[in-house]
């Protein structure tokens, strides 16, 4: 993620044995690792008899992205005879694993061109392994029934007029924008300063955090307008809608300090070790394949976080549910 406001940065850690245990996007999805790992194993070509080989693979500190990992890997131990070591890292520190040889795969990618200077262009130690059909989506939101009432509130230049109605004991004279985790890479204070709004970023302090105010303003009807983004399963249980932020053309948040302009769209993409795609055999075929769209991994990332579902039941569940979607990503036999 550069720093125009993806999402899900964790900032200031440097080295790749630090493991982030359980702080996965979703509020209460657990982004253990959902296998224990194989020692000394790596992904062998598919020709290889019985166990084929162990394929890495990262989760990113969000349940969309333990999602993901969760079909991905009942497809490659179930459908195709590999092992899979699934670890749970934040996004920076996964990608020096392609030059280590302990990752093979980060399944969605938010768009890191600094990391993907350093370790596709000048290391050549991964390669770009196409989309992965999520378009990421991320921006300012009030629940709907703020809209209802102001039907201009999704309009920026309103915003100040509804200042009042936004004021916390935390915001003091302004209104409060809940900023979410501090350690995500976002632009609303600098949006907030730029665009002269008279609000303040409070921090919500995590993404499950986010996700309880959220819900209680829409079920308690108390005003709220913060940071959240799509693909996440809260949206299928409340309305959000976003706010109107001046559009986004190519550079204008190239200035951290100067943004101001709304989040792009982000086609999220598949990121793999170059080894992997000439040793990897059928599972970097699968993994190639693999495309599905913001509702299916919503759906999943609802059954780890509301359904009571491991990550393994889930990707199972999924999988018995949605043949026709994962056949295609099967190499035939």
């Amino acid at each position: 993620m550069q720093r125009h406001g993806l999402a899900r940065l964790a900032t200031g850690i440097a080295t790749l044995s630090l493991l982030l245990a359980a702080c996965s996007p979703g509020g209460g999805g657990s982004a253990a690792p959902s296998s224990a790992p194989s020692e000394g194993a790596s992904a062998a070509p598919s020709s290889g008899g019985g166990d084929k080989g162990t394929v890495k693979i990262a989760i990113n500190p969000w349940v969309g992205a333990e999602a993901n990992v969760a079909v991905i890997k009942y497809l490659l131990e179930s459908k195709l005879g590999y092992k899979v070591e699934a670890t749970s890292l934040a996004e920076e520190i996964a990608w020096p694993g392609f030059e280590t040889g302990e990752i093979d795969v980060i399944l969605e990618n938010w768009g890191h061109p600094d990391l993907e200077k350093t370790y596709i262009e000048e290391k050549k130690v991964a390669q770009d392994a196409g989309p992965n059909g999520i378009t990421g989506i991320i921006g300012w939101y009030v629940p709907e029934w703020m809209v209802t009432e102001h039907p201009d509130i999704t309009d920026w230049n309103t915003l100040n007029g509804y200042a009042d109605l936004f004021k916390t004991s935390e915001s003091g004279d302004k209104g409060q924008f809940l900023a979410s985790d501090p350690t995500f890479v976002t632009n609303d204070e600098a949006l907030i300063s730029n665009l002269k709004l008279n609000f303040k970023a409070i921090y919500s302090g995590s993404e499950a955090a986010s996700i309880t105010a959220f819900k209680t303003a829409t079920e308690q009807k108390k005003p709220l307008i913060g940071y959240f983004y799509d693909p996440q399963w809260v949206h299928a249980q409340i309305k959000l809608v976003q706010v109107k932020l001046p559009p986004y053309t190519d550079g204008c948040d190239a200035d951290p300090k100067a943004v101001a302009c709304d989040y792009p769209l982000y086609t999220l993409n598949k990121i793999v070790a170059t080894k992997f795609t000439e040793t990897g055999g059928d599972a970097y075929t699968l993994v190639k394949n693999f495309e599905w769209t913001n509702a299916d991994q919503n759906l999943v990332a609802d059954y780890i976080t509301n359904q009571g579902m491991t990550a393994d039941q889930a990707g199972e569940k999924w999988a018995a549910d949605h043949e026709a979607v994962w056949k295609a990503w099967v190499p035939a036999s």
